[in-house]
């Protein structure tokens, strides 16, 4: 019987190692099976994610074209009145009343937009503000004023709209 007994002793050992594999088998195929669970949660959670910013994308850019459209009509509209007021004023023998009322109406609206006109003559020039169109020789006037306005210009916010076109003076040369 002595030869039994270390038979049984192997089959002991391995089904103590096959025990051992198994359980280390069945903790790695829970590893992977939570594993597996974490990258599905993952990528459902990235699937919403870029769901939501296309819709985002979507809601900003109908948002962005109703703005564009609510802002042209408020200035088509003004446009429309003006046009209103021209043609009665050509019709009208004396359109001067027609005509003064069409700028009193740009002026409200350039004052309600806040643009304002950039008041130059007799300042010096600023290349910021001001487009020189030519330079005349003048005595009795420093470098670099502004002797005449061609063009208006204007400001929006603070904020060149416009630059006003002018004439800068320039000291003759002797």
């Amino acid at each position: 019987m002595p030869t039994k007994k270390p038979n049984d002793e192997r089959k002991n050992k391995c089904d103590k190692k096959t025990d051992s594999s198994r359980k280390e088998l069945n903790k790695l195929k829970d590893e992977i099976n939570k594993l597996k669970r974490e990258a599905k949660e993952k990528d459902d959670k990235l699937l919403r994610s870029y769901a939501d910013l296309q819709n985002y994308q979507k809601r900003t850019e109908k948002e962005s074209q109703y703005k564009e459209n609510e802002t042209k009509k408020k200035y088509l509209s003004e446009l429309i009145e003006l046009k209103e007021i021209l043609k009665k004023a050509y019709k009208d023998k004396d359109p001067r009343a027609g005509l003064q009322l069409t700028l009193n109406n740009l002026e409200n609206f350039f004052e309600k937009e806040q643009i304002k006109y950039i008041d130059c003559v007799g300042k010096t020039f600023d290349h910021n503000i001001h487009h020189a169109v030519t330079t005349i020789e003048k005595n009795d006037c420093e470098d670099g004023t502004i002797v005449e306005e061609v063009k208006k210009g204007y400001l929006i916010d603070d904020k060149l709209l416009r630059p006003s076109q002018v004439i800068v003076a320039k000291n003759k040369v002797k």
